[in-house]
């Protein structure tokens, strides 16, 4: 029952991660802007994402382990 209320605010994270994305996404059309990832945005983009990939997936595997 305890993880319940971990995977609910889990869920809602996402849900704002998603809404950010698609407004970005948005913002970035409204202007006019062509939507293009470079060099320097995958050199912002990968550390950030990585890490938390990697703790998320660390998280899950120990999880099935210790059962």
């Amino acid at each position: 029952m305890q993880d319940s209320v971990f995977i609910i605010f889990i869920v809602f994270g996402f849900i704002w991660v998603l809404m950010g994305v698609v407004g970005l996404i948005a913002l970035f059309k409204s202007e006019g802007q062509e939507i293009r990832f470079d060099k320097s945005g995958l050199i912002v983009f990968l550390p950030i994402i990585i890490p938390i990939a990697i703790v998320l997936l660390y998280q899950v595997v120990r999880t099935f382990i210790l059962q």
